[in-house]
């Protein structure tokens, strides 16, 4: 298995076969938290796609000073899923779709893929009750910082607060 440094040097010089790798090692897990978002699986593989078209024209921006190759990859993928539902196209498609087509009768294909296989949501049950939640709602169901403030009834500077520290905690613990 290639090393990240080696990938992130690989997709440095535009090398192709870097983003097979990169789609090898990463899809599955930015699949699962696009599909927690979007609901439908057929709109997550879109998503999916336009992560990648974006991650390969944006990999000149990335910063490992900043994060880890996944993370950036993940906010990526999380954005665009979360500009998909707020986009009048999904929305006016959502509410006419038949109820064979949601993501609960699809549930058995999509079980394998989860972002809980590369450990992260085992890392969010190490973080204090307040901060799990926020992370939760933020990256697992796509929520805003804005309607996470909304929802659990708290100022959008706790919020934050609490992301930015349980994000620290987090990066400690996957390094």
């Amino acid at each position: 298995m290639t090393s990240e440094e080696d990938l992130v040097a690989q997709l440095r010089a535009q090398d192709q076969r870097a983003v097979t790798l990169l789609y090898r090692n990463y899809s599955a897990a930015l699949y699962g938290v696009i599909l927690r978002i979007v609901k439908q699986e057929e709109v997550a593989e879109d998503v999916l796609q336009e992560s990648f078209v974006k991650i390969w024209t944006a990999f000149p921006t990335y910063d490992e000073q900043k994060g880890r190759l996944f993370t950036w990859m993940l906010n990526i993928s999380r954005n665009l899923a979360i500009d998909k539902i707020r986009s009048k196209q999904y929305r006016v498609g959502s509410k006419t779709q038949p109820m064979e087509n949601t993501v609960t009768s699809h549930m058995v294909s999509s079980e394998g893929i989860k972002p809980d296989h590369i450990g992260i949501q085992e890392m969010t049950q190490q973080l204090n009750p307040d901060q799990k939640v926020i992370i939760d709602l933020m990256y697992f169901n796509g929520f805003t910082q804005s309607e996470v403030a909304e929802e659990l009834n708290i100022p959008l500077g706790t919020v934050k607060t609490r992301a930015r520290m349980a994000i620290k905690f987090l990066s400690k613990l996957i390094k």
